[in-house]
């Protein structure tokens, strides 16, 4: 039987997730904004991790979000520490996961300026997508990918869509 800290830590992981995910939607954000964003992705990850469910899958959606937030925010360091972990959480998942992973390690490597890592994880997120079974998860990762051509900065002037998130409880 699950008691209320779970039940907490499960409604907790979700709203800080759908909260985080309404800032990174907005297309520009006060620098307050990019703060309680990226604490709500952090946040939205610890509570997953408090969780007995939560598995390679949960956390690597947990820090695909953070690192996208970083990124967002302008964090390229943490940004690229949280696609790496991004990275390690999926390599025993599916093709779009992984390649989630890369495009946002992409996208930490093109705000830090490091254009060898930019095009190392572009190939291997396009890699990946080659072998996402799913249409939809296909093309959005491809649009992902495309938006890293967007800005100098490689952070998307359109709201990037989400790996599959650990939205249901």
């Amino acid at each position: 039987m699950q008691g209320p800290d779970h039940d907490a830590h499960r409604r907790s992981s979700v709203e800080c997730f759908n909260r985080a995910w309404q800032l990174i939607e907005l297309p520009r954000r006060t620098a307050d904004e990019n703060s309680e964003m990226l604490l709500l992705a952090m946040s939205s990850l610890w509570h997953w991790t408090q969780r007995p469910e939560c598995g390679p899958r949960e956390r690597s959606i947990g820090c695909w979000q953070v690192s996208r937030c970083a990124a967002l925010a302008g964090h390229a360091s943490l940004a690229r520490e949280f696609a790496q972990r991004a990275i390690e959480h999926s390599k025993d998942l599916d093709p779009y996961l992984l390649g989630c992973a890369h495009e946002c390690a992409a996208r930490a490597a093109a705000l830090d300026g490091d254009s060898a890592a930019l095009e190392r994880h572009r190939n291997e997120a396009r890699r990946s997508a080659e072998r996402v079974s799913d249409a939809e998860d296909r093309a959005r990762l491809l649009a992902d990918l495309e938006s890293l051509n967007q800005s100098p900065a490689g952070i998307s002037s359109h709201p990037p869509t989400a790996p599959r998130s650990p939205r249901s409880p």
